[in-house]
């Protein structure tokens, strides 16, 4: 049984007037009351019953009078009310009839000669007497009434009031089915550290549906009692649609918070001094529901300063970027997540299910309409509630619809989201909700831009929206989300594919292209097939889309072959595989994206003179291509990928001296041989030679290139690097690996500051790597590669390598390996190279001796079969390779810590 009320006290008969009359009172309000009445008491020792009493009850009254510190009952009683106080969040009232607080919490007058009787009983040192002694100072803290000869019926009537102001902080109802709410209570409760006096804010954050508002009214039911005041503020962007409807909300939190006090608010500058001046004193839990705008915040929570200590305010909101805005740090923003598959399927049933009795359905049924919520609760609510009751044929009727058109119930809560955007973020999300979900961020960033729009913003602010997520360097985004956004599109115009903004679905581009059907509206088409298929695109199939900026066919053919004019407005066209010759470019002048990989393609010069915009083009695995365009015709360009063209001969002089290319990929182009001389990019930051197996000849560096990062030579035919190598003076990257010409480096190769990463791998010819040369002219080159960290000289024919006796250089090496080298020692030194972390010398055939040394973590010796000494390795040392270490083993040495030769090698990689 629960009470509202325990009524404690003692010295006070029960015909006392004030007792007799406070008792009526309450009797006559209805309020259920539990009086612990002196003549029901057996013995001293407190009853369970009365026990459970204290703890069923909501506020507990404790009467205290001059008397009340004699009876070890009443001591217990109100030590049991302050554990209950601490602990399950009872309401403390006390009374002082006839005695002042400080002889309660002090143990003055007779409360101090009540204690001394008790310890001369108990013992001074008592545990029970100095809890006793601890819940009477608690009790004689809190704020309560006193009364001498006062107005009693005054008081009672105080009394009366508060206690149906307290009555009324009820908790909320939060869900019908409330799954998976309590871990995460857990560790919100964790979050908000309530045994903290300090006052800070916490946002819940996710998108639509997610069960944000369910999360915070369930947390708020299990703390608001710890707080003096407090409010739940349902859906504060429905409410304050407009600034004039935040004062109606000051005023509610006003009012909730110091319970009942009404306070006139004409203006939000007026709420906003009421707040500071009436709650700064005051520990409160304010929870602000469904919040969008920062005006909200500014007016119901501007600064933490507003509240007393210990105070909480909970802000649940759609935007990350509105809670980061107003000063709360990530370690208090809690993203809500979709429901895992157990806890989906458990609140799916709940809704699907008449009453307690479990409805049988077909397995695969369900499976698809878990598919369809994803975990996302409202619409695992919606649909449940929908299907419930509904045969079988139903449920696949109602599947079925909803794959071709989303619920309007789910599909308005979402939709909130993108109302809220501004229209260049409507446009990015509507081209990802269509096309793009599950594509690299790199891409959709690049495809975007090109299209006009500022898609680094754009997409971030999609992701504090909570309308897209970022998932291992692609954007992924709920399976209603993207639905909603296809919907948005669809609604534009229902019958006519041709009146929408974009095109993705088969037949409707089917019917736009092949009947000339299009209109301005449509701004893009992409046709993103499973397997390839064939469609008619007719000379003028492009005529009425002037407004068209994004054209992407994917496994698609066209039987038609003949030249067609694109729009003007066009900016990124991708089509892999097009059947067309390049004789199609005509009218496209804005064009910036041009991605015609694996396709038939032959290019001259002058089919490029209209591509003055042009930035990106991508002609990888176009085997008929001879010759790489003349890129003076592009002046923008920043990208051109040629990788795997097997019959590219010649590259074009142009691209020695293009002032804005970026990134030139020719990886795979084993048939060039022709490459300029002489190299001038002065944006040029990527070159990628890889496997060019024809090329012989590296091109002379005159000036100093400082876009230039990432140089790969790997493959090649080139027999050396000359001396202008160093004016590459921002390269952190150098791969030459299997360059098997190459017999020599320059000695000026030191001079590469930046260098972080250099691989000369399996370059079979190279029989000495450089010595540091010191240049006492050269002020600014102090020490050789300076920032490398890693070196790969393995399987080149070094017979030697003093080159690393010098401390001077590779000052910051952490992985080093010469594997497969003819060597017969290492220097001594290299025991103080104290940052090196791994050392390969595997296959070093010929070496004897591994000298001491530093604090490595991995080392690999495997198949040094000459090697007869190591010494005692470091304590640091985690993994060693010695496989086939014949000497070592015929001495009978064992080692704790060996890998496999092939688990050793991937350390190095």
């Amino acid at each position: 049984m629960s009470y509202h009320i325990f009524l404690s006290f003692r010295g006070l008969d029960v015909r006392n007037n004030f007792l007799s009359h406070l008792y009526t009172a309450l009797d006559q309000t209805g309020i259920y009351t539990y009086i612990d009445s002196e003549e029901l008491r057996k013995g001293e020792h407190i009853s369970p019953a009365l026990m459970k009493a204290i703890e069923d009850s909501r506020i507990a009254i404790v009467i205290f009078s001059e008397n009340y510190a004699f009876s070890t009952w009443c001591l217990e009683e109100v030590a049991k009310i302050m554990e209950c106080k601490a602990h399950k969040d009872l309401i403390v009232l006390p009374v002082f009839y006839k005695v002042e607080p400080r002889e309660v919490r002090g143990g003055r007058k007779s409360y101090g000669i009540a204690m001394d009787k008790h310890e001369s009983k108990f013992g001074k040192d008592s545990e029970i007497v100095k809890g006793w002694r601890n819940a009477l100072f608690a009790t004689g803290s809190l704020s309560g009434w006193e009364l001498n000869d006062g107005d009693e019926a005054k008081l009672i009537k105080r009394i009366l009031e508060e206690i149906s102001m307290q009555l009324d902080r009820t908790p909320l109802h939060v869900a019908k089915h409330p799954v998976g709410i309590h871990p995460q209570v857990v560790k919100l409760e964790s979050m908000l550290d309530l045994d903290s006096d300090d006052v800070f804010m916490i946002g819940l954050w996710g998108q639509g549906g997610i069960g944000k508002t369910t999360l915070a009214k369930a947390l708020y039911n299990v703390i608001f009692r710890q707080f003096e005041g407090s409010c739940f503020l349902a859906n504060v962007r429905e409410a304050s649609k407009d600034s004039k409807d935040l004062v109606p909300l000051q005023e509610k939190v006003l009012a909730e918070i110091l319970l009942r006090q009404r306070l006139a608010v004409n203006s939000v500058d007026r709420g906003i001094s009421l707040m500071q001046t009436r709650l700064c004193r005051k520990k409160v839990l304010l929870v602000l529901d469904d919040v969008n705008d920062v005006k909200q915040l500014n007016a119901l929570a501007g600064e933490c300063e507003w509240f007393g200590k210990g105070s909480r305010i909970i802000i649940t909101t759609r935007d990350n970027h509105l809670l980061t805005s107003c000063g709360i740090d990530k370690d208090h923003i809690y993203e809500v997540k979709t429901l895992e598959n157990c806890e989906a399927l458990e609140l799916f049933n709940k809704y699907v299910s008449l009453r307690n009795n479990i409805i049988v359905m077909r397995r695969d049924l369900v499976v698809s309409a878990l598919h369809y919520a994803n975990g996302l609760p409202l619409a695992l609510e919606v649909l449940g509630s929908f299907l419930c009751g509904r045969r079988e044929n139903e449920w696949e009727s109602a599947l079925n619809k909803l794959a071709k058109s989303p619920n309007k119930t789910i599909n308005d809560v979402l939709k909130l989201s993108y109302d809220g955007l501004e229209n260049y973020a409507k446009e990015i999300f509507l081209d990802i909700a269509c096309f793009f979900k599950g594509r690299s961020i790199k891409y959709i960033m690049k495809v975007l831009d090109c299209c006009g729009f500022d898609t680094t913003i754009g997409v971030q602010v999609l992701i504090e929206k909570s309308l897209i997520i970022e998932e291992k360097g692609t954007l992924q985004m709920h399976d209603l989300t993207q639905l909603m956004g296809m919907d948005i599109v669809k609604q534009e115009c229902h019958d006519d594919p041709g009146r929408r903004s974009r095109l993705w679905v088969f037949d409707d581009v089917l019917d736009v292209l092949s009947g000339d059907m299009g209109t301005n509206a449509v701004k893009a088409i992409v046709l993103d097939l499973p397997k390839l298929e064939d469609i008619y695109i007719g000379p003028n199939a492009f005529a009425n889309l002037r407004r068209l900026r994004m054209f992407i066919m994917v496994n698609v053919h066209n039987s038609f072959e003949g030249p067609i004019c694109l729009p003007n407005e066009l900016r990124w066209f991708e089509w892999p595989k097009c059947p067309w010759m390049p004789k199609f470019f005509s009218g496209s002048k804005k064009l910036v994206g041009l991605d015609l990989h694996k396709s038939n393609i032959l290019v001259v010069g002058e089919q490029f003179q209209d591509f003055k915009k042009l930035r990106f083009i991508n002609f990888s695995e176009c085997e008929s291509l001879v010759c790489l365009p003349d890129l003076s015709c592009t002046p923008n360009l920043e990208e051109l990928d040629l990788h795997d063209c097997k019959h590219l001969v010649e590259a074009h002089k142009s691209v020695a001296y293009h002032e804005k290319l970026r990134l030139l990929n020719l990886y795979g182009c084993k048939e060039l041989s022709v490459f300029s001389s002489v190299l001038k990019s002065k944006s040029l930051r990527y070159l990628n030679l890889t496997d060019c197996s024809k090329l012989e000849m590296f091109p002379n560096i005159p000036d100093k290139m400082e876009a230039m990062q990432e140089l790969q030579l790997k493959g090649t035919a080139v027999r050396q690097l000359l001396a202008s190598i160093i004016n590459l003076v921002s390269l952190w990257l150098l791969e030459l690996d299997k360059c098997k010409n190459l017999t020599t480096l320059p000695s000026s190769i030191y001079k590469l500051q930046k260098l972080k990463r250099l691989s000369i791998q399996g370059c079979s010819n190279l029989v000495e790597f450089p010595k540091y040369e010191e240049n006492s002219n050269d002020s600014h080159v102090k020490m050789g590669f300076p920032n490398l960290f890693l070196l790969r000289l393995g399987g080149c024919n070094l017979s030697g390598v003093e080159f690393l006796e010098n401390l001077f250089c590779f000052p910051k090496l952490e992985c080093l390996s010469l594997k497969g080298n003819n060597f017969t020692s290492l220097p001594t030194s290299i025991k103080q190279r104290h940052c090196l972390g791994s050392l390969d010398v595997s296959n070093c055939r010929r070496l004897r001796e591994i000298p001491e040394l530093p604090p490595l973590h991995v080392i690999n010796a495997g198949g040094c079969e000459s090697l007869h000494k190591i010494p005692d390795l470091p304590s640091a040392t985690t993994y060693v390779g010695l496989n086939s270490c014949d000497e070592l083993v015929g001495k009978g040495l064992t080692m704790t810590h060996v890998l496999p030769l092939e688990v050793t090698h991937s350390l190095f990689l």
